[in-house]
């Protein structure tokens, strides 16, 4: 059971990257992180007040809000099936499928976002999954 949590943790990470990408346009970065970032709330909304950005809260419009909520939602499924995975498997093991989540979030980019697959990313991709199989099975 921990490899299907941990692979679920992938996908929500992948999905995390990809909501912020979507809802982060025109919005300053670590406004973003405070909305998206339940854990260190305290520490990005204190950087959001040292620099002087919370003016910019009522210039977020509705597809932010949305979108860097659904972000937030993606980061803690993300997390709770991480730890699950790491309660039940091996951390060596639960660690490489957690961090397929950049494979996936290169498909999301492509196909969601209409990134540019170039030849670098494909080769990327491919080393990056044969590294994961080979680090679990």
């Amino acid at each position: 059971m921990w490899a299907v949590f941990a692979l679920l943790s992938a996908v929500f990470a992948a999905l995390t990257a990809i909501l912020a990408k979507i809802g982060i346009s025109g919005v300053n970065s670590n406004l973003a992180t405070a909305i998206r970032t339940v854990v260190v709330l305290v520490m990005a909304w204190g950087i959001v007040f040292i620099t002087g950005k919370q003016s910019e809260i009522p210039n977020i419009g509705q597809k932010s809000w949305l979108f860097l909520t659904l972000s937030g939602c993606a980061t803690g499924l993300s997390w709770l099936f991480y730890y699950k995975a790491l309660q039940s498997g091996e951390a060596s093991r639960v660690v490489p499928i957690d961090k397929f989540s950049v494979v996936i979030t290169m498909i999301m980019a492509f196909v969601i976002l209409g990134e540019k697959v170039g030849f670098k990313s494909v080769v990327g991709g491919i080393l990056i999954t044969a590294g994961t199989l080979i680090l679990v099975l």
